[in-house]
């Protein structure tokens, strides 16, 4: 079941405290829709064998000119794949017991004890996974920094479906532009209530592409996500996101 996941995304969104459920996401696909280029990494829990180590936090961490390799790397086989990025090495260094002990509660219980936004780290996320892409809990710091993130996110999903042919016969990758910030606002209410978008079941024309999408409530055990997404994608769904060919436009229809 674990393999349809790649078919969907999942997203559950608690606005208040900053961070989304997610499943159907992998951390190429996030590394790859950021805003920013993601910086240097702390590995709180990975199998990662190429890390460089700190000696105040006693964890590893990924330099920022080596984070393209390990975006290459298969970390869904890692089991938790748990990180955070940081400015500097020496923010590292300033860390205390406390700010230690925070960092490996996330690590060990994915969840936080306070706000997990280090003033001397000066991260951005917070990457919680288990069996990456089927289970991934995301922290952020800013609204527009998601609703960027998942602008990017969903073309790269449709890439999958939307391989055209050119006149010799070679496929080639459709150019969908990012999903507007003010598109996806208007889908925060539903990605509060738990939302999947199927794109296996994407309905492609030569004037647009439909995404289909259905409430399925709050989920942290993702089998029962799939199977109560199994059932409901058997009636009409919920919202159409529309993706306009000729004028490379976004729109959403609520139904």
């Amino acid at each position: 079941m674990k393999n349809d996941s790649r078919d969907i995304i999942y997203i559950h969104l608690q606005a208040s405290e900053r961070f989304a459920l997610f499943s159907g996401m992998s951390f190429r696909e996030f590394g790859h829709s950021t805003e920013v280029p993601l910086s240097n990494l702390l590995l709180l829990k990975h199998r990662y064998e190429e890390g460089e180590f700190n000696l105040n936090t006693l964890l590893e961490y990924v330099p920022e000119d080596r984070v393209k390799e390990i975006l290459k790397e298969d970390v869904d086989e890692y089991g938790d794949f748990c990180w955070l990025d940081f400015d500097e090495e020496s923010g590292l260094d300033e860390l205390d017991g406390q700010e230690i002990a925070e960092l490996l509660y996330l690590g060990h219980c994915k969840n936080h004890l306070r706000a997990p936004f280090f003033r001397k780290l000066k991260n951005q996320y917070v990457y919680l996974a288990h069996d990456d892409g089927w289970f991934n809990k995301l922290y952020y710091r800013t609204l527009d920094s998601y609703l960027h993130l998942i602008g990017n996110v969903l073309p790269l999903k449709l890439e999958s479906v939307t391989i055209e042919r050119t006149w010799l016969g070679k496929k080639k990758k459709s150019e969908i532009p990012k999903v507007p910030d003010g598109i996806l606002s208007n889908l925060t209410p539903l990605m509060a209530e738990g939302l999947v978008l199927s794109f296996s079941k994407a309905q492609q024309t030569r004037q647009k592409i439909e995404i289909p999408g259905w409430v399925i409530g709050d989920y942290v055990n993702m089998d029962e996500m799939m199977e109560s997404y199994k059932e409901m994608s058997t009636d009409h769904p919920h919202i159409q996101i529309i993706y306009y060919r000729k004028t490379k436009e976004w729109s959403i229809i609520k139904k």
